[in-house]
């Protein structure tokens, strides 16, 4: 059976040392990828955005929510 892919957040100084955010047990060791993001990336905003484009990304969503845009 295999694990679902985990995410947790670190930080990579500049020698390319990562250190990880929240503790973390693992029963072997394992693959990882680092992503390195803008400075300016709002990381929460980033890691929800598939999620949420899922409920966002539809018509009846737009139609609910129309009257809050005028011009349209």
């Amino acid at each position: 059976m295999k694990s679902a892919t985990q995410s947790y957040q670190a930080t990579v100084d500049l020698n390319g040392g990562v250190r990880l955010l929240q503790p973390l047990k693992l029963k072997r060791p394992a693959k990882a990828l680092v992503t390195i993001l803008p400075d300016d990336t709002d990381e929460i905003s980033l890691l929800s955005e598939d999620s949420l484009a899922q409920d966002w990304n539809r018509p009846e969503e737009d139609k609910a929510w129309e009257h809050l845009q005028p011009g349209r």
